[in-house]
Formats: C-alpha cells, structure tokens, sequence
C-alpha cells in the first residue's frame, strides 16, 4: 500500500473518530488530533500544528478547517476531501438518527439534566485545547506574553475576540 493511500486511511480513521468525540466542536478535542498528528505519527511539529490552527482561526469559517488544512499538507486535495467528509459524515449520520428519539423525550426531565452535564464537560474539553496550544509557545516568551495578554483581554474585557487576534497578531508581526 502507497504510502498516501495508508496515510489517507489513518486521516479517516482520526477524523472519523474525533468526529464522533468531539463536544462543543472541534475544539473540544484539540490535544487528541494534536496527539494524534504531532505525537503519535510525527506529521507535524506541535509549533507547526498550532500555526495550522492559528491560521484557521484567523480565518472566516468553523474551526473545524484545522482538519483540512492538516489533510492538505498531508495529502494534498485527498487529504483535504477525506478530512472534511470524515469530520462530518460519522457525526451528521448519529445526529440525524439521535435526533429522532432525543426530541419524542423533548420533556422529560432527564433530557435537560444530561444536557446540563455536558455543558461543563465542553468547557473542560475547550479548557484542555487552550492549555496545549499554550504549550508550544513556551520556548519563546514573547510568544507566550502575547498568549497571556490574549488570554487576559478575553477574560477580563468585553472586547471582541476579532479584535484581541487582529491586535495579537500584529504584536506577534513585531515581535
């Protein structure tokens, strides 16, 4: 087997696995895709990886474009197709079958309880994600003050989230 054609089928399985993990979006499970890519197959640098998300934050749309834009550096426009279809099919196809029986239980109680659970478990995913992303920015401090002072702004301001990337990354241009 061509190793393109083996490296497709691992992007499949990742995407197709993390799809039907992740809680409150792709960011939920971050430091697994960045386990899986950087750490188990060594395809990318951590620093390269979160320069990947990075970009795909910074740009217009979800930010499940971390996944195609891994696709396509690791296989080009297959990658990028089986990426985006992995991401999506296995979580659509359980959504629109869950979906079903979620809504006939639209007012028992246990519905909203379950939907209360979960809510701090994405928080704790989004939580895990920030943390690793952090993490490879820690052999450069002006890096990792400007990833701070983000933070910080984010916290503690009402600012808008565009503003605070727009204003980081033209320290980080500086820097």
């Amino acid at each position: 087997m061509s190793g393109t054609v083996e490296t497709l089928l691992y992007l499949a399985a990742i995407c197709g696995k993390l799809s039907l993990l992740s809680f409150g979006g792709a960011v939920s499970v971050l430091p697994e895709l960045q386990r899986e890519v950087v750490i188990n197959h060594h395809w990318l640098s951590a620093r390269d990886f979160s320069a990947l998300y990075a970009l795909c934050q910074a740009s217009p749309g979800p930010n499940v474009l971390i996944y195609a834009l891994i696709g396509w550096r690791l296989a080009g426009l297959a990658g990028v197709l089986t990426c985006t279809i992995m991401t999506f099919a296995p979580t659509a196809l359980l959504t629109a079958v869950a979906l079903k029986g979620w809504n006939h239980y639209q007012h028992h109680p246990w519905r909203q309880r379950i939907q209360t659970g979960l809510a701090p478990v994405t928080v704790g995913l989004i939580a895990a994600a920030a943390v690793l992303l952090s993490r490879s920015t820690a052999d450069s401090w002006p890096l990792a003050g400007i990833v701070a002072l983000s933070a910080l702004l984010a916290i503690k301001t009402r600012l808008h989230p565009l503003y605070i990337l727009l204003g980081s990354a033209l320290i980080g241009l500086l820097c």
